[in-house]
């Protein structure tokens, strides 16, 4: 089905089924709108839809899902956004900082289910406790993190003294660059920053930090780079670049080593539930903003070797897993 008739059918469920109606009746069908950069099969949204299923909202019985508003580019989220409201949806389900910005832009009323580096800390919800608006869900904390990884990778490459930081220039603001190269300075290590905003540019970015000298690659927060992560898997490898990311899986999928919460977990205990209440008519500004608990450090060993690097034991003993 093309991306226009799609459309079409999800305003035609809202004239069958108002947006008004409050709970979760029978014969009704509920609408999700999306706005993802990532894929639809992705681990995370696949553990979501299995977890909505569980709850009684059944792709293709009583929930139709919007899938043209996966696998985005960033300048298509605004057309999309201003189509899913008229369209009215009941739901837009918003992945990251530019996804949940677009849909805010897009509407004031309907309400969107979103994930971000910080909710509150962009401006998008008044507090964690009290959202206010139209918006709710959950901030990943992962750019917080951003400095910890640093520290991190320090210790996983001994000696370094050269550095570089892949950035995202649409999700880490200069004020959170200085303070990373100042956090470096602090251990004895030169930072250099690499921005980027397309994803052409990612691979000439870190040949470039290769270029300068950087012994070590921190990649930092951002769902476009976890989007294009096999991008990045591939030039460091070919450069030989120690690197680490926000995300545990990827330190499974191949990457040195990472730290941060566990975003298949997030999508399914709490994005979930937060989506169920939203479809039931709960109203965004009452469902409080939550943020993970638990974090986890990944190293996988057989990358390290590859590298022909010697991890310390040290930090092996902290790791939550060790892919060997």
């Amino acid at each position: 089905m093309r991306r226009r008739e799609f459309i079409t059918l999800l305003a035609g469920a809202a004239v069958a089924h108002p947006l008004a109606a409050r709970a979760q009746d029978a014969g009704r069908t509920y609408r999700l709108g999306s706005l993802h950069i990532s894929q639809r099969n992705s681990a995370p949204h696949v553990a979501f839809y299995e977890e909505l299923r569980r709850q009684g909202f059944v792709e293709g019985q009583n929930l139709l899902v919007d899938e043209h508003g996966y696998g985005l580019r960033s300048g298509q989220l605004a057309e999309h956004a201003a189509e899913l409201v008229n369209a009215q949806v009941d739901v837009i389900v918003a992945s990251g900082d530019a996804s949940v910005r677009a849909a805010q832009q897009a509407t004031k009323t309907i309400p969107i289910l979103a994930n971000a580096t910080d909710l509150v800390g962009a401006g998008f919800v008044a507090s964690l406790a009290k959202p206010g608006g139209n918006t709710t869900g959950f901030s990943v904390l992962s750019a917080e993190l951003d400095g910890k990884r640093q520290e991190i990778l320090i210790e996983a490459v001994p000696g370094v003294r050269r550095m570089a930081a892949l950035a995202d220039v649409n999700a880490t603001p200069p004020r959170r660059l200085q303070m990373l190269q100042d956090e470096a300075r602090t251990r004895g290590v030169e930072l250099s920053i690499n921005r980027v905003a397309t994803s052409e540019e990612i691979a000439g970015a870190i040949d470039a930090a290769k270029g300068s000298g950087a012994e070590a690659l921190n990649v930092l927060s951002s769902a476009f780079f976890y989007n294009n992560r096999q991008i990045i898997f591939q030039q460091v490898a070919t450069l030989r670049l120690p690197a680490m990311y926000e995300w545990p899986n990827m330190a499974e999928e191949g990457g040195l080593v990472a730290y941060g919460a566990l975003l298949t977990q997030l999508f399914r205990d709490i994005f979930a539930r937060q989506c169920v209440k939203l479809l039931r008519g709960v109203k965004p500004a009452d469902i409080p903003v939550e943020q993970p608990t638990k974090f986890e450090l990944v190293i996988n060993l057989k990358t390290a070797n590859a590298l022909g690097l010697t991890v310390p034991p040290t930090l092996l003993a902290r790791a939550d897993k060790v892919i060997e």
